[in-house]
């Protein structure tokens, strides 16, 4: 492992000791911002940049009945505003954050609810999944979603869980729209792999078998390596825009996002905004210590002139 990365391991180790200001400079290029107001922004500029949007309500550490209805609320008002002001964006909700954790019943409830004014609008809902301990409640919520006769949702899977492939052919009577992700919780090696080859080798595997039964796929990387043997696979089964696209988190890659927006790839970026942004900024450069060296030697830049980039 190369010097840098000990260090920007050791950086992310030492994250909930870092001040919220120094965490929020990282929140404010990788999410829209606190309010609705500023996720309609941020969607309307990448639009315009001929890019969709994803918009997640913050809230996946909810710990009681009322913050979930409030986060039920609040992307009511979210799939009221996209359909108002014309947005091409769809919502993804968490599970937990719909009170998978706290009462299975609540969750279903208003993963059903929400679905369901997704597609009165018009509009469409991504389940996200979250660790290996919900895995089979969120597929399970899916699947009765889908058989209840609500089209317009989506799922997503994770290549670095070994039981993923298992997962596309139990699924693909539903010709499901999935996202496919490499997967960022810490699991044991029982249920996941860890090597990076292994992983990527079967994100591939997985997109091939997904292409294969009629789904279709987002392939949500920020891996240029991934990217490139995606575009070859979607090359070689020629396939149509509508059959796929690319996502991205939002404020990563923005030049690789650009350039396959310039080749005509369709692409959509995550957007997440809320009140709970703390927690999910943490979070995400924990588990990505690059992003958490890359923030610490941005922030040192700040403070010293002239300090190198490289």
């Amino acid at each position: 492992m190369r010097p840098t990365h000990l260090i920007d391991r050791a950086l992310a180790s030492t994250l909930p000791a870092v001040p919220r200001p120094l965490v929020r400079h990282f929140a404010d290029r990788y999410m829209a911002g606190e309010s609705l107001a500023d996720a309609v922004e941020a969607v309307r500029v990448l639009n315009a940049a001929d890019i969709e949007a994803t918009v997640d309500v913050l809230g996946e550490d909810a710990t009681g009945a009322d913050q979930v209805q409030a986060t039920v609320r609040e992307y009511e008002r979210l799939l009221a505003a996209i359909q108002e002001h014309g947005l091409r964006s769809t919502i993804s909700v968490k599970l937990s954050a719909l009170g998978l954790e706290i009462d299975p019943a609540m969750a279903r409830e208003n993963a059903r609810r929400l679905a369901a004014e997704a597609g009165r609008r018009g509009s469409f809902m991504r389940i996200d999944m979250e660790h290996s301990g919900l895995t089979d409640a969120t597929l399970d919520i899916y699947r009765e979603l889908r058989e209840a006769g609500l089209e317009q949702v989506g799922i997503v899977l994770q290549a670095y869980l070994r039981r993923s492939l298992s997962d596309v052919r139990d699924l693909a009577d539903l010709r499901p729209s999935v996202r496919l992700v490499k997967g960022i919780y810490v699991e044991p090696q029982a249920i996941a792999y860890t090597d990076p080859g292994i992983i990527n080798r079967n994100f591939l595997e997985l997109l091939g078998e997904l292409l294969g039964n009629g789904s279709r796929v987002a392939v949500a990387t920020h891996d240029r390596w991934l990217v490139d043997e995606a575009l070859r696979l979607i090359d070689r089964r020629r396939l149509a825009p509508e059959a796929y696209e690319f996502q991205m988190l939002l404020g990563v890659t923005e030049a690789l996002r650009g350039q396959l927006v310039a080749q005509g790839h369709p692409m959509r970026v995550y957007v997440p905004y809320g009140s709970a942004w703390y927690a999910y900024s943490v979070r995400r450069l924990r588990e990505n210590p690059s992003i958490a060296g890359y923030v610490a030697r941005d922030i040192a830049r700040s403070f010293v002139p002239g300090l190198s980039r490289g």
